[in-house]
Formats: C-alpha cells, structure tokens, sequence
C-alpha cells in the first residue's frame, strides 16, 4: 500500500499490529511518551506529506490519556501536510454519555467527536456504536462497522442447536440490535424488562396472572378431546407459555425465590401492625404524575451503586424454556444486569444454557471475575475491540475473544483504494 502510513496508539498495541500484518505493511514509526508532568509528548518519525493517515487507537481503561495521545497525534500529523487523516477507534469512549440524562448534565460523546474534528481527522472509523445516532455528532464521515456478523458465526460454530436457542435483550433499548442478529440466524428472540419504581406490585399481579394461566393449562388438559394422530399433543401448552411472561424479584443484584420473599412481606406486615396506624405513610407512586421520579436509562445499567441494593422486578418477554439463551449487548461494562438476567432464565424459566454475548469486553473493575463466579453462565464472548489483559485472557475459563482486525484492515484497505466500503456491512461473516 504506497502513499499510506498506519500509526498505532498505546491504547491497544495487539490490535494494531494485527490490523498492520493482515494489511502486509509495518506500523509508521512515531515516539509516544510522558513528560515528568504527566504531558503526553508525540513525535512523528516519517513524512507522511500528502498521504493518507490512519490511527490506531481504541478506549481503554486509562481513556483519558489515550484520547489526549490520539487528538495529538492527529494534530501532528495535519501539521505534516497529509492529505487525509481517518481516526480509527474501535470501541469509540464516552458513547455512553451520547445523551443528556440528568438536568445539567453534558453530551461528552458529542463534545469528544467535535475535539476529534477540530484536532484535525478528516474520517471516523469505528464499531457498533452505543448509538447509531452519535454519527450525527460529526461533521466528517463516519463508518460504523458491525460485530454482529463475527459473533453470528461464531455463534454457528460453537453453539450446539443453535437453531433452537433464543437471543435475548437484557433491556427493551437493546431490542433493534437483538433483532439483528436474530433474523442473521433465523432464530427466535426475547426481552427482559427490569421496573425499578413498582417492583411488589407488578410482582403480585404477574404472579396471579401465572397462577390463571397454569389453572387455564390443567382445565384444557382435562377438556382436551382424544388426540388425533398426527396431532401435536403439546400445541395448546406451548401457546400458553409462550404468549406468557415469567417474572420474579431481584435484590442486591441477585434473583431471589418465592418463599424469600413472601417471608419478607410477612415481616414487613408484622412490622406495619405492631407500628402507629395514624402516622402517615408516604405514597409509593411518586413517579405518577406530578412525581419527582427521575428516570434512568432504559438502555443503560444502573448508574450508581446504590441502585444494586434496591429491590426491582425482572420480567422475560418470551420463551426459553429447554433452549440456549443468548444474552446480546454492545459492551460488557458490569455484571449486575447479566448476572440477575442469566439467574432468572435458568431459574424460572429453564433456559438449558446462558452464553452471554458482546462486542466490547470492558470488565471494569472485577467484573469478569464476578461473571466467572455465576455458575448459570455458561460461556462469555467477546470481540479484541477493547484491550484485555493477557493474564486474564489465560486464566479465564469461559471468556472467548474474537479477532475483528481483518474487518478494520479490509475497510483501511478498501479506503485508501477509493472502494466502496458497503460490501463490508452485508459480508463480514465470510472475511
């Protein structure tokens, strides 16, 4: 590849130098270090006049740094005179905060993409975006490349029955990309919901309308007509679970059984009878109208600690009895939300095996190791967007990482030969 250099972060260094060997080229020299002060230095060691400019650099667990490295980086090489500059980042930090969630809150994804603009890149490449949307934030061209074909076929590969199992959402905001990879495999897919405002309520009420539902089940079995050969004996069963929901109760992060927690409501019936009737109870529905309930993300985990020791209701939206699940989202931040969701598929609703699955393999903190303990996942999958150190890699006994660098090589390939980059969306299964 003449007239092209391929500069490569301190970010992710593995994930570069694959990206440089599947394109037959060596990464451009340049010197990255730190002044005494904690000032990011970068010296380019090649003229890259009048070239075209790639940079290597994902988010990592010191993002900060590696974004000021990258902005600077770009900057240098505009002031080299190259002709164009493509910023390729994998897992592109800050796209959580792609929207004002609280008052007075910031946009920092869009204000990360005006710096990237301003610094001087000239094109975005990045992969599975929190949201699509953020490609607005830009006023270059931006391709979001798709992790969904790589997983799909591992998932082919690897998943026994994978023609029976069921992808699920984990929350209703990660539904469109659930879908995706669902119609990719021809196989079903299901919703969890978690209501963190009226857990006990919505608790009894599903609770009753299952225990309808399994009356409904035993009268039409004792009023079903002979059986006909040919006849599926389970038709009307699998109607009745399968239009149904399975719900239970999660605290401190974890699903708890029925008998915990009717002795708990006795408990707390004891303590309300032994207590003064006339002192005045506060209303539990303070997200009604007129409420101050701030409501969180649909689509993200819970943003504070505190939220784990709050109790909440789980509800699955769908069938996995007998049936591996696979549990779908961009980035593997904490455990929290996979663990209760991989409890109550086993659980209550007798899904044969968990596989949970992601693009990005972020692991803050100990979250991989709070994922190996949960005996009801079976197997975690992940892409190398995201630099995972290789200790954990070694000892881990369920995480899988899959490699996507010949994607980004084939889109710097067909970029700098002026190649439509399209063909990448509906093939990269096949590469």
């Amino acid at each position: 590849m003449r007239k092209c250099k391929v500069f490569v972060g301190n970010s992710h260094p593995e994930l570069g130098k694959l990206v440089c060997e599947r394109l037959g080229i060596e990464p451009a020299p340049c010197s990255l270090k730190k002044f005494a002060n904690g000032e990011t230095s970068v010296q380019i060691g090649a003229s890259v006049r009048d070239e075209d400019v790639y940079v290597i650099q994902s988010g990592s667990p010191t993002v900060n740094d590696h974004i000021m490295e990258l902005l600077i980086l770009v900057s240098a090489c505009r002031g080299g005179s190259a002709r164009k500059i493509t910023a390729v980042i994998p897992q592109f930090p800050y796209s959580k905060q792609c929207k004002m969630k609280k008052h007075r809150g910031a946009i920092t994804a869009r204000m990360l993409a005006n710096l990237l603009i301003m610094a001087g890149a000239d094109h975005v490449v990045s992969m599975d975006l929190h949201a699509s949307q953020m490609q607005g934030f830009f006023t270059k061209p931006v391709d979001n490349l798709y992790g969904g074909p790589s997983l799909a076929k591992w998932i082919r590969e690897n998943v026994p029955d994978y023609k029976d199992a069921v992808v699920v959402s984990k929350n209703p905001g990660g539904t469109k990309r659930v879908t995706a990879l669902a119609d990719s495999l021809k196989i079903n897919f299901a919703m969890i919901h978690t209501d963190r405002r009226r857990a006990k309520d919505l608790y009894s009420q599903n609770k009753d309308l299952q225990q309808l539902r399994l009356r409904k089940q035993s009268m039409l079995r004792k009023s079903r007509p002979i059986v006909r050969q040919g006849d599926d004996p389970n038709e009307e069963e699998n109607i009745i679970f399968s239009n149904g929901i399975q719900t239970a109760r999660i605290r401190n992060g974890h699903v708890i059984g029925d008998e915990e927690a009717d002795e708990e409501a006795d408990e707390v019936a004891m303590e309300s009878d032994e207590g003064d009737e006339s002192t005045p109870v506060a209303p539990s529905d303070s997200y009604a109208l007129g409420g101050t309930y701030d409501a969180l993300d649909s689509e993200d985990e819970e943003d504070e600690e505190e939220e784990i020791h709050k109790e909440k209701l789980i509800t699955l939206v769908g069938n996995v009895r007998d049936r591996a699940a696979i549990i779908l989202d961009d980035m593997i931040d904490r455990p929290g939300s996979f663990i209760s969701a991989a409890e109550h598929l086993v659980q209550n609703c007798g899904a044969k095996r968990v596989y949970v699955v992601a693009t990005h393999g972020i692991f803050t903190g100990d979250c991989l190791e709070e994922l190996e303990k949960c005996e009801y996942i079976h197997q975690i999958i992940v892409t190398n967007t995201f630099p995972i150190a290789v200790e954990r890699l070694s000892s881990s006994k369920k995480l899988v990482s899959i490699d996507v660098s010949p994607i980004f090589a084939e889109c710097i390939r067909r970029d700098h030969y002026g190649e439509s980059i399209s063909v990448l969306f509906d093939s990269l299964a096949s590469i």
